[in-house]
Order: structure tokens, then C-alpha cells, then sequence
């Protein structure tokens, strides 16, 4: 099982919203998670990202892989190096 830490849409059309999730890569995008561990909102100014920064590490050492996307957000938030 690869256990992936990626975004889920929410909001409406071309309004996104994401939730931040861990789930597994074989789930649809916006389907089933095993857990969610922050938000992203990209259309505040700048955008606002929050997250459970023990949860992500947490997930990380368990073996999660982040896609790029909450790699990119979480190196900008200062979580992973």
C-alpha cells in the first residue's frame, strides 16, 4: 500500500478549496482518507496554508510520500527541508 500525502478539492467551481490528507494512492483524489492533517487555500492573498506539522512528520517517517504539490507547501512553511 503507498500511502500518499496529497490535496483534496473542495469548494466550489473555480473556487478551490484543499484539504490536506493522507490517503491511500489508490483512492480517487477526492474519495476516502485515512486522515486530515490541514488545509490550503489559495486564492486568500497570500495564500493560506495550515497543516498539523506533528501528524506530517509523523506520516513522513511512517513512509508517506508528500506529491509535489504539499512538498512544495511544506518546504515553504518551513516543515521539511
Amino acid at each position: 500500500m503507498a500511502v500518499k500525502i496529497r490535496l483534496k478539492r473542495m469548494g466550489a467551481k473555480k473556487a478551490p478549496f484543499y484539504r490536506v490528507v493522507v490517503a491511500d494512492s489508490r483512492y480517487p483524489r477526492d474519495g476516502r482518507f485515512i486522515e486530515e492533517i490541514g488545509t490550503y487555500n489559495p486564492l486568500t492573498e497570500p495564500s493560506e496554508f495550515k497543516i498539523d506539522s506533528e501528524a506530517a512528520l509523523k506520516w513522513i517517517k511512517n513512509g508517506a510520500q508528500p506529491t509535489e504539490t504539499v512538498r512544495s507547501l511544506m518546504k515553504r512553511a518551513g516543515i521539511i527541508s
